[in-house]
């Protein structure tokens, strides 16, 4: 139950971050959404960052990791996660793996969001 709810209060902040982070950035051009685009970037980085760290002799628990990696960046961005786990494709060697995954993950989340508007009209 301790790692359910550490994930909640991560994945609560990470949420209400990226909202305000996306809320003052975004207006600032018209055709690129540079909140998102941020938020993006930042919580690539700080996934690999927490994940890195706690692989290496254990600097970060695993209920700190648990807080931080999957409740923090899984409610601030999950292109954290589907970058990191490209990362781990790439770094096994597993290129078709890879290159399958990334391009399905593109092409039909994008055909799903079209479907979900279209299904909303």
């Amino acid at each position: 139950m301790k790692q359910i709810l550490l994930v909640f209060l991560g994945g609560g902040l990470g949420s209400v971050t990226r909202y305000l982070i996306s809320k003052s950035l975004n207006p600032y051009l018209s055709n690129f959404f540079l909140g998102t685009f941020t938020v993006n970037i930042i919580g690539c980085f700080l996934i690999g960052l927490i994940l890195g760290l706690s692989a290496k002799e254990n600097l970060i628990s695993s209920n700190t990791t648990l807080l931080l990696a999957t409740g923090f960046c899984g409610g601030f961005t999950t292109f954290s996660t589907f970058a990191f786990e490209k990362h781990s494709l790439l770094k096994a060697g597993d290129l078709t793996n890879f290159a399958i995954y990334l391009a399905l993950s593109v092409m039909v989340g994008i055909a799903a969001v079209a479907a979900g508007l279209y299904f909303s009209k």
